[in-house]
């Protein structure tokens, strides 16, 4: 039998329950991964700096999943604790078909804006080319890459977690291999690499779908539902700060983009992309911790069982202590490796990206208290305060970092500034830490 969210966590229990949803994130971050591989050693670093200058803006526009995943699913979640499983299910159901209507928007809207974005980035010639192509492609499957991101959230409320990354293993292996079929053997260069993508979220998105539509042993269920104006708005106050956190970083990214242009041209947009690629999947760990356990906290907040919400407060900041460290040391021994693998072919590449890869790693230190803190109080069902820390975390800080730190530092201000812009903010995440303490104070 399955953990249940109403049971008591031992650090080997939340581990056993939590490292589905961390490998599925991680499966997630592939996607780009794999590409900007394949995409630098096979069609080269101005398609790479291609996909690097668009990617934001796919990621703004598919903000929508993060924000109805995580904040429906601390509704859905204490909902179940308080035992109104009927509601819990037309809520459920509410969220994804609104997630679907506005993925279908989003995607016309992407498609319609690829082309200006990428000339306000600065792309001209091959690079503009590319940008257009790599990106119109991509929206297709918009909508099943937001409905993915929902059910990340959704599969562990619904007690589900290995199902969960089974689904997204193979929906990242679907997009390796093509990858693979696409570019190195039939060549078909950088739209071999959007087409994988494509297939790959649509597997990820709409095998969950088909799995909720049905009937399924999990708590969750889609069906009839009713329009519950103010649910929507909860789900959206609840999961603000996964919005800010993606659309902020979209702008952020994008003004890095440009600050790289403008110091290193093309090759700072590639070194920027490489050490993002590493990022993604380091920050999955933190993430998925944080999409695994807060259906916990939201349940037992539910069901007012404040000691456990203590217990699982004091064993997840242990865990993200840990593993800040582990990670940090691992970034710098795998800066050289890791930077050759995506572009040893170009031997200035090759060593700015070391360079920056080494100075950028000292985030992995701090960021992810900020990332359970956000994600901690968005279970708590206190959108306020976890919008404020990824608004401060993502786009204040960062956005004072990367103009201030390169006048005073040149391109190594902005190799630093997300360090920087992290440890201001966990100044502040620490402040709400301590200023609601009742809930989980140490005992």
């Amino acid at each position: 039998m399955g953990i249940q969210l109403s049971e008591h966590f031992t650090f080997k229990k939340l581990l056993k329950f939590v490292y589905p949803s961390i490998i599925m994130m991680i499966f997630t971050s592939i996607y780009s991964v794999v590409d900007g591989l394949f995409v630098s050693n096979f069609v080269g670093k101005t398609a790479l700096a291609a996909i690097n200058l668009i990617l934001p803006l796919i990621m703004g526009l598919s903000a929508l999943g993060f924000m109805m995943g995580t904040g429906g699913s601390a509704i859905v979640a204490k909902t179940l604790g308080e035992k109104k499983n009927k509601k819990a299910n037309e809520y459920f159901s509410l969220i994804v078909y609104t997630t679907i209507i506005g993925g279908l928007f989003f995607a016309v809207l992407g498609a319609i804006l690829v082309r200006p974005v990428s000339i306000a980035l600065g792309a001209t010639g091959e690079l503009l080319d590319n940008c257009v192509l790599y990106g119109r492609i991509s929206f297709i499957s918009l909508m099943p890459f937001m409905l993915q991101n929902v059910f990340q959230s959704f599969f562990v409320t619904a007690e589900k977690p290995k199902l969960g990354l089974m689904v997204i293993v193979a929906a990242g292996l679907t997009n390796m291999v093509l990858d693979y079929v696409f570019i190195a053997v039939l060549g078909f260069g950088l739209k071999g690499a959007a087409i994988a993508t494509v297939c790959g979220e649509c597997v990820g998105g709409l095998l969950p779908l088909a799995y909720f539509g049905r009937h399924n042993k999990s708590p969750l269920k889609l069906g009839k539902t009713h329009f519950y104006g103010k649910v929507l708005i909860r789900t959206c106050s609840n999961g603000l700060s996964e919005l800010m956190t993606n659309l902020s970083s979209s702008i952020v990214n994008s003004l890095y983009n440009l600050q790289l242009m403008k110091f290193a041209g093309e090759n700072g947009v590639a070194a920027y992309g490489t050490i993002m690629y590493v990022n993604f999947i380091f920050v999955a760990i933190f993430i998925g911790y944080s999409i695994g356990s807060a259906p916990i906290i939201s349940y037992h907040y539910g069901a007012q069982n404040h000691d456990e919400l203590k217990n699982l407060f004091r064993k997840s900041l242990t865990l993200i202590c840990i593993w800040a460290f582990a990670l940090f040391v691992l970034a710098q021994l795998l800066a050289a490796p890791v930077s050759k693998l995506f572009v040893g072919y170009d031997r200035s590449l090759y060593e700015m990206t070391v360079m920056g890869f080494r100075i950028y790693c000292f985030v992995f230190l701090i960021n992810g208290c900020n990332i359970f803190g956000s994600s901690f109080f968005t279970a708590l069902n206190n959108g306020p305060i976890s919008a404020a820390i990824s608004f401060l975390r993502t786009l204040v800080f960062q956005l004072s970092a990367v103009l201030l730190l390169p006048m005073i530092l040149g391109i190594n201000g902005i190799w630093s500034s997300v360090a920087v812009a992290e440890l201001l903010t966990m100044c502040i995440t620490i402040t709400f830490f301590i200023k609601k303490r009742k809930y989980y104070h140490y005992a």
